[in-house]
């Protein structure tokens, strides 16, 4: 038997080809022999962290499906208006309520709300500087009691002091309550 390199894979294999050719192989021959080469070394990295991504691709998808990863659970309730007026509210499934208060340091009147849609008019309702009013929008399809209700809010008000007739835009984002 004469000692080739491809005869040679296994550590049996070594010590019966060195004692056929009476000869000793050099530590790279030894070294090439015993350890898998570069190429099949790569392919078991790349193999390895495949599967290893593949279940955490698995593990994220079925968090997912189930709702866990839904983050719209978990953001919190909020009513944004421009600056001036600030807003508390409820949402229910057939109306929406809204606690104005009167933070632009004139005296207005709410002439008009509209929240998603919902529109709630001939409004005359005075506002003091620092005061708060409760404002019932009713006739609304909100949807299902606990589901998330986003929508936008557009208030219509006249200055008392100049007449002028504006308008302040806004944001609602909460649960609908039953």
């Amino acid at each position: 038997m004469k000692c080739q390199k491809s005869k040679i894979h296994q550590k049996s294999k070594i010590s019966e080809c060195a004692q056929k050719c009476k000869a000793f192989l050099t530590f790279e021959q030894v070294r090439k022999l015993r350890f898998p080469t570069k190429a099949q070394a790569a392919m078991e990295f790349l193999m390895t962290y495949g599967w290893a991504i593949l279940v955490v691709l698995a593990a994220i998808a079925a968090l997912a499906y189930f709702g866990v990863l839904s983050p719209g659970k978990y953001l919190p309730e909020s009513c944004v208006l421009e600056s001036g007026i600030s807003c508390d509210h409820k949402i229910t499934a057939e109306s929406a309520i809204l606690v104005l208060q009167n933070g632009m340091g004139k005296d207005i009147t709410i002439t008009s709300i509209d929240v998603a849609g919902c529109a709630g008019s001939a409004l005359s309702q005075d506002l003091n500087t620092g005061t708060k009013g409760t404002f019932t929008i009713t006739g609304c399809t909100n949807g299902a009691a606990g589901d998330r209700f986003s929508g936008d809010i557009t208030i219509g008000y006249t200055e008392k002091d100049s007449g002028l007739t504006k308008t302040t835009t806004g944001r609602i984002s909460t649960k609908i309550q039953p």
